[in-house]
């Protein structure tokens, strides 16, 4: 997934100002509000980087309070959703090999929810339980290993969100003990929900938060200009942009990308694709290689942008019309890129909440 976003840039004086000319500009500023600075935090997180700018006209709290906020929040996070911890609150439940009850963390089961709706959507195309397919293949090693038929059905059998019940908001239950929950699809969305939450808590409203490329923004820049958000162009062999994403929206907007061409693998003159179809347990195979989710709710988002890659663009306009989800693909074939546009989208785009150059 990758997004990217613009910063001002620091504005100089030519050197032939005078210093009159310098006292004059001074005194005239002097009489003016000038706009607070954007206050730009970082650091790492979940195998990647977080970074925050946000401007306030408060002087509390401080900088490093709020970065302080913000670490201890992703710790905590990480602590109960990663699947790359074994001491992680998922990977407890991953390892417990029961069909019991078992109690968990309410934010899991919040996140499930959203995947649930995202799998029905999907007709089972995106699913959490995927992980075993997944490693099956050799995306794990990162080394391709096509299974032979017989042993993609076993594991297709054991792999499936049906398996998996809630039974309140504190309780899980496998109905096949060895399913496991990675929760890697939806949780860098929820965490920059997160990050924006602390943000609300101080009183901040004008703010960019991004984690991995998946971000969130409210509010504009001191100067009342808008966020700028740079969609990377989806090609494996470059970092390059290919569309500038101008928020001209009031409410907190998440923009969350999922793509096929940093993760595959090439074979015999044919790519297989990281993302695999939960159903047929095999890569996807269609020309779909990025889309984008615009929404309110970042958890939503990241959810529903790796679901309709998965489905590809036909059937995933159809499913983000049908849930009023708004949805940027890109498709490709050979050396041609083509765009297409859920409803919503392209009702952001007609009343100039989203721009895009």
């Amino acid at each position: 997934m990758h997004t990217f976003l613009f910063l001002p840039a620091t504005r100089l004086l030519p050197r032939s100002y005078s210093v009159a000319g310098l006292m004059l500009i001074s005194l005239l500023l002097s009489g003016c509000e000038i706009p607070p600075p954007i206050q730009k935090l970082a650091g790492e997180t979940q195998g990647t980087t977080y970074h925050v700018s946000y401007w306030s006209t408060q002087t509390e709290p401080s900088v490093d309070t709020v970065k302080k906020a913000i670490d201890a929040e992703l710790q905590r996070i990480d602590q109960v959703l990663s699947n790359y911890r074994s001491d992680s609150d998922i990977e407890h439940f991953n390892n417990t090999l029961s069909t019991e009850p078992q109690a968990v963390n309410a934010e899991i089961i919040h996140l499930i929810k959203e995947a649930q709706a995202a799998n029905k959507a999907s007709d089972g195309c995106y699913d959490l339980t995927i992980k075993p397919l997944f490693d099956l293949w050799g995306f794990k090693a990162d080394k391709l290993a096509i299974p032979e038929p017989a042993k993609l059905a076993e594991v297709l059998a054991e792999v499936g969100i049906k398996h998996l019940e809630i039974i309140d908001d504190q309780q899980l239950r496998k109905l096949k003990p060895t399913l496991r929950v990675d929760l890697s699809s939806i949780a860098q969305g929820y965490s920059v929900w997160r990050i924006t939450q602390i943000l609300e808590h101080y009183n901040i409203s004008n703010y960019l938060a991004e984690i991995g490329g998946e971000l969130q923004v409210r509010g504009t820049k001191p100067e009342k200009e808008s966020w700028r958000i740079a969609l990377e162009k989806p090609v494996s062999n470059e970092r390059s942009l290919s569309k500038v994403m101008t928020i001209n929206r009031s409410t907190s907007t998440s923009i969350m990308t999922a793509g096929t061409y940093r993760h595959y693998f090439d074979a015999e003159g044919k790519r297989y694709s990281h993302i695999l179809n939960a159903k047929t347990g095999k890569p996807i195979e269609h020309h779909t290689v990025s889309v984008t989710v615009i929404d309110e709710d970042p958890t939503r988002a990241d959810a529903w942008d790796t679901a309709l890659l998965c489905m590809g663009r036909t059937a995933g306009i159809e499913a983000a019309n049908r849930a009023g989800i708004a949805a940027l693909f890109i498709e490709q074939q050979e050396a041609i890129f083509t765009d297409y546009t859920s409803t919503s989208f392209d009702k952001l785009i007609d009343s100039k909440q989203i721009i895009i150059k």
